[in-house]
């Protein structure tokens, strides 16, 4: 049985979700079988959401789990119970063993919208299957979840088109 590593994008720079979907890609392309869970993200289905299910990638994403930032009216203890729910649906389909990489997009947001605790964050990626390989993206990884992990790497922003008022464009930021 082949070790499967812990990987985290973070940082405040773009492209951490696309660097996840490249790898998604990457091991769909050489027979692996990938999840690709989303968390944060409300609304209707991402355009990248659509390509990964035409390229047979599994997709799951937690819609009731919106972003509080987003979101005021949201109530954070009903937030809180769909994300404890979401991470026991992910912990079952972890203990299948039927993926070779499930990909957590947004995860890091859980814990800085106080919807999951930093130390349950850790707890549940350490418990992760020994050849699973896990992808944990989103701005402002902690600590003690770097700590845990195999890879870092950090997107950062050094100049950005919204910085001059240019509003996010579909397909690009998007």
């Amino acid at each position: 049985m082949q070790k499967g590593y812990i990987h985290i994008y973070t940082g405040n720079g773009k492209g951490k979700t696309t660097a996840a979907i490249g790898l998604a890609i990457r091991a769909k392309s050489r027979g692996l079988r990938v999840l690709f869970v989303q968390f944060m993200k409300g609304g209707t289905e991402a355009g990248e959401i659509s390509l990964l299910k035409k390229l047979s990638i599994s997709t799951k994403k937690f819609s009731k789990i919106l972003s509080p930032y987003f979101h005021p009216e949201a109530d954070r203890a009903t937030l809180k119970k769909e994300v404890a729910n979401a991470l026991m649906s992910i912990k079952k389909i972890m203990r299948k063993e039927s993926f070779d990489l499930i990909i957590l997009d947004e995860f890091t947001h859980l814990i800085s919208e106080g919807l999951l605790t930093e130390k349950d964050a850790v707890d549940f990626i350490s418990d992760k299957p020994g050849a699973l390989e896990l992808v944990i993206t989103g701005r402002g990884a902690p600590e003690n979840l770097i700590a845990v992990a195999d890879y870092v790497t950090e997107m950062k922003m050094i100049k950005h088109p919204l910085t001059s008022g240019i509003k996010a464009r579909k397909g690009i930021e998007f």
